[in-house]
């Protein structure tokens, strides 16, 4: 296909070098503005449903009542295996 298009373009090496980048233009401009907005209606991306594990519209879900999901308390928000406060890597060796 690409082949019988460039051999159908006009005006030796430069018209068809011109006439190829306003064709890809064409294409992309005629999916950017036509295509993508008629099919994003059809798209599911916007399609997002929110539900709530509670049994009780407003009551927070699972756990104690009044307490927030995910709250920590003070201090243990960064447990990290290891520890930050050093460098505990062996020095490179003199070879490298």
């Amino acid at each position: 296909m690409y082949a019988w298009i460039w051999r159908k373009l006009p005006f030796g090496l430069p018209g068809k070098l011109l006439g190829s980048l306003l064709l890809a233009t064409a294409t992309v401009a005629l999916l950017w503005y036509v295509v993508f907005p008629w099919a994003e209606p059809l798209l599911p991306f916007d399609d997002v449903q929110v539900t709530q594990d509670g049994g009780v519209p407003g009551e927070p879900a699972g756990g104690e009542p009044g307490t927030v999901p995910g709250d920590a308390p003070p201090g243990d928000e960064h447990d990290l295996p290891y520890d930050t406060e050093q460098n505990n890597t062996p020095p490179p060796s003199p070879d490298r």
